[in-house]
């Protein structure tokens, strides 16, 4: 949130020359210096913008690892046995890896065009939508004049998802507490108000100010995260059925289902420019063995034994957070229901960073007079409203599989591998063009989860009402 752009962004001209940086009696002076026998261009291309990246507060790998598996390991992670409820056990198993690995190739391609277009304008961080519109506007003719058509709708996007996705932590959050009080109580809690209960804790914890103090709490979410889910995994193997019991591959025709929840539970592509701009090693992040190959692996394993096991144990009616299944009134799955909730409301702060980095970053110019106050009146409101649309729409899965379906398509598939294209328009794709057959295969996978899991999602929601 608190980035300083005057050291983060530098100049135009600081960035059109390279700087020795030298300071003389405290005043710092700066000479320009060309090398390789006066070549300007090779000059320039010698910038290291993760050298020349300066923060005020830097994450570490450890930190950023915390970061990625909250953002990854959120609501999704308890929906798995519904996807495979969707999907059958064998096909579940192998389906998942699939969109794990195409998910987790979009965000490393989205950071690998970053880094690129780094050296091509000197600059050292750079968002989604700044990722985007510099891909168009040092792209091939045809895209120049689409740079700031393509921030905007990266911006209008990232925003709409990942507000929904808030929305829905917050009715689960309160599904999970509102379980546990019919324990105590015999009744439910009136849901509606269960939610709006959640608005006061949810306002402080917005009020966090940048990443580096949003880490304690991303790794109390994980270890809540983890205790519960181990708690819930011990249920999931204890008097399961027999295997033959569940069908290894169901109707195709709910695929859909299974594609959608899926995405939208491993997908976090919103979060990977932030983790990557806060980053005090960025060139850590991608690699074989780099932290978002790290990430994304564990977080995979955890979601096929969720999936798998949930489905195995409670079959075709699971419901869509596996939580709300456990035996009513026993200790072991009231204290799972309570630091899966727990968990949950942790990592609301971390998604809503996003939506607070987006709208910040549009209204901050005309803020600088007050800053601190519209800074925090913005996340009041945002959050008010948040919690609003939850209380308006107290439902769970079929808008999670329309966020997954319709909007991490989108963002999380189709638009980077776009970028892709543009950013290496000029200097290939490899021997025999491979990087194009594998981003044609990406969008087309992308487009049926638009069109079938949208479609799947919209009738689940009609028929809820009707």
């Amino acid at each position: 949130m608190e980035t300083k752009e005057s050291v983060n962004n530098p100049t135009e001209l600081e960035t059109f020359l390279p700087q020795d940086g030298t300071n003389t009696n405290g005043i710092s002076t700066t000479k320009y210096k060309i090398t390789k026998k006066n070549d300007l261009e090779a000059a320039v291309t010698e910038f290291d913008p993760f050298k020349a990246r300066k923060l005020e507060h830097p994450v570490s790998n450890a930190d950023t690892l915390m970061h990625l598996l909250k953002a990854s390991l959120g609501t999704g992670i308890l929906s798995m046995p519904a996807a495979f409820a969707a999907s059958g056990l064998l096909l579940g198993i192998f389906a998942t890896v699939g969109v794990a690995i195409i998910c987790t190739h979009c965000s490393y391609i989205l950071v690998i065009c970053a880094h690129e277009l780094y050296k091509k304008t000197g600059k050292t961080s750079m968002s989604f939508a700044d990722v985007a519109e510099e891909a168009c506007n040092r792209g091939p003719k045809w895209t120049r004049g689409l740079g700031a058509v393509a921030r905007k709708f990266i911006l209008i996007s990232l925003f709409v998802t990942y507000f929904a996705t808030c929305s829905c932590y917050t009715v689960l959050i309160a599904k999970n507490f509102n379980s546990v009080a019919i324990d105590y109580r015999g009744e439910a809690m009136n849901e509606r108000l269960s939610i709006a209960l959640l608005l006061v804790p949810l306002l402080f914890l917005s009020y966090v100010p940048n990443l580096k103090y949003l880490a304690p709490v991303s790794m109390v979410a994980n270890v809540f995260m983890a205790v519960g889910l181990g708690i819930t995994f011990y249920y999931l193997v204890n008097d399961i059925p027999p295997v033959e019991s569940r069908e290894m591959v169901v109707d195709l025709t709910k695929f859909p289902i299974f594609f959608s929840i899926t995405v939208f539970a491993i997908e976090a592509i919103g979060v990977v420019m932030p983790l990557e701009n806060n980053m005090k090693t960025p060139q850590s992040f991608v690699g074989i063995c780099g932290v978002l190959n790290q990430g994304m692996s564990g977080v995979t394993l955890v979601y096929i034994l969720i999936g798998f096991f949930g489905y195995l144990k409670f079959g075709p009616d699971v419901q869509g957070s596996v939580t709300l299944d456990l035996t009513p009134g026993e200790i072991p799955a009231q204290i799972v229901k309570i630091l899966i909730g727990l968990a949950v409301f942790c990592t609301f702060g971390l998604q809503f960073y996003v939506c607070l980095d987006i709208a910040w970053n549009g209204i901050k110019d005309k803020c600088q007079k007050f800053e601190t106050v519209a800074n925090y009146g913005m996340r009041t409101i945002l959050v008010i409203i948040c919690v609003l649309l939850a209380v308006a729409v107290p439902a769970i899965t079929p808008f999670v599989g329309l966020i997954g379906a319709f909007c991490f398509s989108i963002l999380g598939l189709i638009v980077p591998v776009f970028i892709e294209v543009v950013v290496f328009w000029e200097k290939g794709f490899g021997k025999y063009n491979w990087k194009i057959v594998k981003n044609v295969i990406v969008i087309i996978t992308g487009l049926l989860a638009l069109i079938f899991g949208s479609k799947s999602a919209i009738d689940d929601i009609i028929a809820m009402y009707k």
